[in-house]
């Protein structure tokens, strides 16, 4: 990436197109390229360095970002005027870039203070949470949630809080797929290592049967674990009674646990972007990718999922598949999805959003390069499905669709236990029982919305901060995080409403 003259970005050297940093009046100069624009050209879009003919690539990343639509001349702003999203051959190039990670031994491994569950799990937050299993219960839920809010927690100073979960489906949801895509989001919900108590309500006649998970995942209940319905409790008051009642039960016990020194490998991070700018792929992405090496090179565990968002940079991370194998798992998702979206009358590039294309992204293609980077460059060690336990330490994908809350809901049941989310446009977000940190990429937003934002990766353009560095700031943040300090999301109370699980299946 290089800077030239503080007016625009090349990221490399064979790209036939720059970004602009600034608003580009027609007729402006660009100092460094020997271009001059032909038309206005917004900050973030695209300035053409090169003549591109009608139907041939236009390059950024060194990486094919789509097709001209119309011939292009040198100076030209570039964007959904003048180039196409068209599919191509991609190499994929199996395990070809893997490489060592450069693990650190035990003894030289970074430490947080965490939460040490029984089974040997390790939180970063300590929450009693109230999951409904399906819409029905979702009033009760909160009504019994609201009980504890104030002070009725000040005798449980290591409690973070007692939210409920709830969500809009459960029952109606047709096909065996989506039933069982269900079962593992709520048993990642119980089972997680940030919850130190859960208690499982449901209405009763509900498709998604308590005594169903129960059974799947050999569950039963215990001082930690409750579950009830509606209907057998005696209706709506009684459920809300006899719940806070169980609630208080747990909270002595939940309150007994306490922070102490665990080594980073426990880290897992959801890795995510949403309300994405042209800056993504330059500042805030790399910058967390470099992150992520910075965990997985101390044990732990980074999670990229969205698949629809990697679409065109697939071959990027098949590269680094440890095996044949598990590139092929990444590539049968993006198989599926193609099938997925044709058989609903949509197509991969219907993405990006508006938004995006406001902030300078033209197509698919581009918006993947950017939102692969946040993987960083170590191995892809596996590929799980929606809301999977991830079992694997190192850098993993999850398929999940690109809208955040539902992305995140998978992660955060696969075992996220920390949420990393970048933003151009300001995308105001939290997930509990996870702690989300959210990334600016660029200064104008961050200073219009620094209330929300944890981290100025603008900071990489404008004050010549390197993205390892960049990077080591980010993860320094997120062991603090990770060891209690609330993020800006936390402190404006955000989490409660962002439970959203993937609905694969008709209502029927």
């Amino acid at each position: 990436m290089t800077d030239q003259g503080s007016q625009t970005v090349r990221l490399n050297s064979a790209d036939n197109v720059i970004v602009a940093r600034k608003d580009f009046p027609a007729g402006f100069a660009i100092a460094g390229e020997g271009v001059t624009t032909l038309a206005e050209v917004p900050a973030g879009h695209k300035v053409a360095t090169q003549a591109v003919s009608n139907g041939d690539a236009i390059r950024k990343y060194d990486q094919i970002i789509g097709f001209a639509s119309a011939d292009i001349a040198v100076g030209d702003h570039v964007h959904t005027h003048n180039c196409n999203f068209a599919d191509f051959e991609r190499d994929y190039a199996f395990s070809q870039d893997v490489r060592d990670s450069g693990l650190l031994p035990d003894t030289e491994r970074a430490t947080f203070q965490g939460y040490v569950r029984p089974n040997g799990q390790v939180g970063t937050r300590n929450y009693v949470a109230i999951v409904s299993t399906v819409n029905c219960s979702a009033t009760v839920c909160k009504r019994i949630a609201a009980a504890f809010e104030g002070d009725a927690l000040s005798n449980y100073p290591n409690v973070d809080g007692v939210f409920a979960v709830t969500h809009a489906m459960g029952c109606g949801a047709g096909g065996a797929d989506n039933h069982a895509q269900m079962q593992r989001v709520m048993w990642g919900y119980i089972s997680h290592a940030n919850c130190a108590g859960v208690l499982l309500i449901g209405l009763g006649c509900e498709g998604n049967q308590i005594s169903f998970l129960l059974d799947a995942y050999g569950l039963k209940a215990g001082d930690n674990f409750q579950h009830m319905t509606i209907q057998d409790t005696g209706g709506t008051r009684k459920t809300i009674e006899e719940g806070v009642d169980r609630i208080k039960a747990m909270l002595p016990l939940a309150n007994g646990f306490s922070r102490q020194t665990v080594s980073a490998e426990h880290i897992s991070m959801a890795l995510q972007c949403g309300g994405s700018d042209a800056y993504s792929g330059i500042t805030a992405n790399p910058a967390m990718g470099a992150a992520v090496d910075l965990i997985v090179r101390n044990g732990g565990t980074g999670i990229l999922s969205e698949t629809p968002e990697i679409y065109g940079a697939e071959h990027l991370l098949t590269r680094r598949a440890v095996s044949k194998e598990v590139g092929e798992k990444l590539i049968e998702r993006i198989h599926w999805w193609e099938d997925y979206t044709t058989k609903n009358g949509a197509e991969m590039n219907n993405n990006p959003s508006p938004g995006n294309k406001a902030g300078g992204l033209t197509t698919i293609l581009e918006k993947s390069l950017g939102a692969a980077a946040k993987g960083g460059t170590t191995n892809l060690v596996d590929v799980y499905k929606y809301a999977e336990k991830v079992t694997k330490k190192g850098f993993v994908f999850m398929d999940s669709p690109g809208y955040d809350p539902a992305s995140i809901t998978g992660q955060v049941a696969s075992g996220a236990n920390v949420v990393c989310f970048s933003t151009g446009r300001g995308s105001v977000f939290g997930y509990k029982p996870a702690p989300s940190i959210k990334l600016a990429t660029n200064s104008t937003m961050y200073n219009r919305m620094s209330e929300d934002m944890d981290v100025n990766c603008g900071a990489i353009i404008d004050e010549d901060v390197s993205v390892a560095e960049m990077g080591q700031r980010i993860y320094d943040l997120v062991l603090r995080v990770a060891s209690g300090e609330k993020s800006k999301s936390e402190e404006l109370g955000f989490g409660d409403n962002e439970f959203i699980p993937w609905q694969i299946g008709p209502y029927l």
